[in-house]
């Protein structure tokens, strides 16, 4: 008989954003704003001679996991559904961290507490360039709007029952933005002025982040003129090919696009939703 965990973590949706470069990992990160979506990573983890890792739908050969169970310096057998698309500006890495750190702490009673695991997780994301932000916004739930770089930079975290709705075409690969000098200068420029008080408020900065930064594609600029056309608040996923949309016909608009994944805003962070004995 082995012992199992199961946990959950939720994604992110990065509005906009603004890199800043600390001293350490953990001054290291972005200021900025997003959405912690209902979905994100469950994550199923036993006790094992040897790590060994499968994520459904996927053939990612789950590096980042193995390397978490590395550097915790413990060996397991991982199930992963990614509930969104990997790589494409829902925050599946940050999830993926999240729900790994969480896991292996519960299963092998390491005895980190919740504010030590995201600080691990955000170590993680920098110094492997998945992200900057994430870690930090998803540790907890809500419209979160981060002022300071690291775990402790979210200012506020808003909260509303409103559906949001999404469409993706994939990934843009994100070392490659957040590692140039050149993009970095021109995101930092498009960063708002303001901070957002509500999810029409994010809508709007995200919008103008997304317009200014110069990230856009074709295909999504298309999209936003559909949205346009019919009053409905929409934006880019940062950092994916995808757009992100919320109002009464923001479903009908965008699935004439692609797959609409219907979403809501997370109410908690990384949760542990069993641990028994099997």
């Amino acid at each position: 008989m082995g012992r199992r965990v199961v946990a959950f973590a939720p994604g992110h949706i990065s509005g906009y954003f603004q890199r800043v470069d600390g001293t350490t990992t953990g001054s290291t990160g972005s200021i900025g704003a997003g959405i912690v979506i209902s979905r994100g990573v469950m994550l199923t983890m036993t006790e094992a001679d040897a790590s060994c890792i499968s994520i459904k739908n996927s053939t990612d050969d789950g590096w980042l996991i193995k390397e978490v169970l590395r550097i915790l310096g413990v060996s397991a057998s991982v199930t992963v559904d990614a509930e969104m698309p990997i790589g494409a500006g829902f925050g599946m890495s940050a999830a993926g961290l999240l729900a790994s750190y969480h896991a292996a702490n519960r299963l092998f009673d390491l005895g980190y507490s919740d504010a030590e695991l995201t600080a691990l997780a955000h170590d993680f994301e920098v110094r492997h360039g998945t992200g900057l932000g994430d870690v930090a916004a998803a540790s907890g739930g809500g419209i979160v709007v981060r002022t300071s770089a690291g775990i402790e930079g979210v200012e506020k975290r808003i909260f509303t029952d409103e559906p949001i709705y999404a469409v993706s075409f994939g990934a843009i690969p994100t070392p490659d933005i957040i590692t140039s000098p050149e993009k970095m200068e021109k995101v930092r420029e498009a960063f708002p002025a303001c901070e957002p008080n509500d999810l029409e408020g994010l809508m709007e900065n995200s919008r103008s982040f997304a317009e200014k930064s110069g990230l856009l594609t074709p295909r999504l600029k298309e999209i936003l003129a559909a949205c346009d056309a019919e009053n409905i608040q929409a934006s880019m996923t940062m950092l994916g090919e995808g757009i992100f949309a919320f109002g009464k016909d923001a479903k009908s608009i965008l699935s004439k696009f692609g797959e609409v994944y219907t979403l809501s805003v997370s109410k908690t962070g990384p949760v542990i939703l069993e641990d028994s004995y099997v």
